[in-house]
């Protein structure tokens, strides 16, 4: 005979969504439009070109842009990895 864990998953936990991180870009006085696009793309997965300058202007004009949502694990890296270039980060947003 072989002893077994079970686990009893409550039916309103298991439905709930994992909360959502957000990676958010701030607009400072000494990152040129270039480096900031450039950096998205190069560090943010399927990032495009047209969507790291959109990203980039919306920045510049309104203070800041989400510029990756999803699992917190992920948006910790991309955020490190953002700030190492420089960029002016928000902290991580948990939505």
């Amino acid at each position: 005979m072989f002893n077994s864990l079970v686990t009893v998953l409550d039916a309103q936990k298991s439905k709930a969504k994992y909360p959502e991180a957000r990676v958010i870009v701030l607009d400072d006085s000494f990152n040129t439009f270039q480096h900031v696009a450039n950096c998205l793309q190069k560090i943010i997965p399927s990032m495009n070109e047209k969507r790291a300058w959109d990203l980039t202007i919306k920045v510049d004009k309104t203070g800041s842009a989400v510029v990756w949502k999803g699992n917190l694990e992920q948006a910790e890296l991309y955020h490190e990895q953002l700030f190492r270039k420089g960029l002016t980060m928000a902290p991580i947003e948990i939505t």
